[in-house]
């Protein structure tokens, strides 16, 4: 007999549909897409991603890499479980690197207590592989939303409501010491941290609680806090210029969560005054195939094209290198030298697709911490870089890329 409690039952329904609705916001243009922007072909091209995905999973060239969560990594040479048993890299050969990709703990609405001072035993990852022990199976050669269950991105739906209203226990761990700890532990050296501007109603201030957070936790040195509007903003603009003004060097957008096609005209002028003070664009890229399906629209690879053609002195960053639509956006990319990959989440297969497909000095470390333990992304760089012939390639993507993307904005 379940012991569940029908007031349980209805708690987690409120929070999955108030997690959907949060996760979805900026409600312009849901109504019917226009052909041309979303067709049956492109649908079919998700389901078709998923179906050789699996059916190719650990035949490519790197093989069978299936581990026992994020802590199971440390069967790899390069990595151990510590005293805590608290996966580190111990290997010195391993380049220092800068992870432009980074989140902190989300407070946001009704803006529930969140301490990003607090240090706690351990990260609760949003999708959280090391939730059980053993952890879940973890496959470097799928797209990382692809090792989730239906569960567990339950769970990340209602820690995404819990953010906005109670207050998640997720986004508690997701803190400062913790991500300085986690970072040391995986050598990485500086980190960007991407708010996102959620166009709320109220507290949709995600900016200002972590710029104030780094500055009492000084460590300006190893974390910079880039920027975001929201494109359907009347004060987008004049908000894009106060926040370069406080330092901001990179803007992040995200067309399905924000809901807007990257190449719409009204955009344009947003793009100008970023090329103008000096900014590079982070785009979300491509469908990931866990966000509210009504939002896969504005994510299509050919939605970018426009921006990226039309100012090509903007620098921009195809976030995921298009998610479960890499295909497309890595040939983009070849073709714009504007256009950097971020490799986050990509399988083994992919990302060997892209050191072959697209210019490898515009590879970019990422992890979307604290969505995923850093070391998933750090695997793979290692795996497909193993070879004598690609230590300066590794040296390329985990840190010089970045280097050179962002001149100045790091001490070496």
């Amino acid at each position: 007999m379940s012991t569940r409690h029908p007031i349980d039952d209805q708690r987690r329904a409120l929070l999955l549909s108030s997690g959907a609705a949060i996760a979805g916001l900026g409600l312009a243009g849901c109504g019917s897409p226009p052909p041309e922007r979303y067709t049956e072909a492109d649908i079919a091209l998700l389901t078709q991603q998923r179906a050789v995905e699996q059916k190719s999973r650990g035949q490519g060239l790197y093989g069978h890499h299936v581990y026992a969560g994020y802590r199971g990594l440390a069967e790899l040479p390069w990595f151990e479980l510590d005293t805590d048993g608290l996966l580190r890299c111990n290997d010195d050969s391993v380049p220092y690197s800068i992870d432009v990709h980074c989140h902190l703990g989300m407070s946001v609405l009704f803006r529930p207590h969140l301490d990003l001072l607090a240090s706690t035993p351990r990260v609760m990852h949003l999708l959280d592989c090391d939730a059980t022990n053993p952890g879940c199976p973890l496959d470097l050669d799928i797209y990382i939303n692809g090792n989730f269950s239906k569960q567990g991105l339950d769970a990340l739906t209602m820690s995404t409501a819990a953010q906005a209203v109670w207050g998640s226990r997720f986004a508690q761990t997701q803190t400062i010491p913790n991500l300085l700890r986690e970072m040391d532990a995986m050598r990485v050296q500086q980190a960007m941290l991407l708010p996102i501007k959620l166009g709320l109603p109220f507290g949709d201030q995600l900016a200002d609680d972590w710029h104030a957070a780094v500055n009492a936790a000084q460590q300006h040195q190893r974390l910079h806090v880039g920027l975001s509007v929201h494109p359907r903003a009347g004060d987008a603009i004049s908000r894009m210029r106060l926040e370069a003004a406080r330092g901001g060097r990179v803007i992040k957008l995200h067309p399905t969560v924000q809901r807007f096609y990257p190449d719409e005209p009204a955009l344009m002028d947003l793009y100008a005054e970023a090329q103008k003070l000096g900014l590079v664009v982070f785009f979300h890229g491509g469908r990931a195939g866990i966000e509210p399906e009504l939002t896969h629209r504005y994510a299509m690879p050919r939605h970018y094209e426009a921006a990226l053609a039309e100012f090509p002195n903007l620098q921009y960053i195809l976030g995921h290198a298009g998610a479960r639509d890499s295909e497309a956006m890595i040939a983009l990319a070849a073709r714009y030298d504007n256009a950097w990959l971020g490799i986050h989440g990509q399988s083994l297969t992919m990302l060997e697709a892209m050191i072959e497909r697209s210019n490898e000095d515009r590879l970019l470390f990422g992890t979307d911490w604290p969505f995923y333990h850093l070391g998933s992304s750090l695997a793979k760089v290692l795996i497909t870089t193993d070879t004598p012939k690609r230590k300066l390639l590794r040296q390329k993507i985990l840190r010089d890329n970045a280097m050179s993307l962002f001149p100045g904005l790091w001490d070496s």
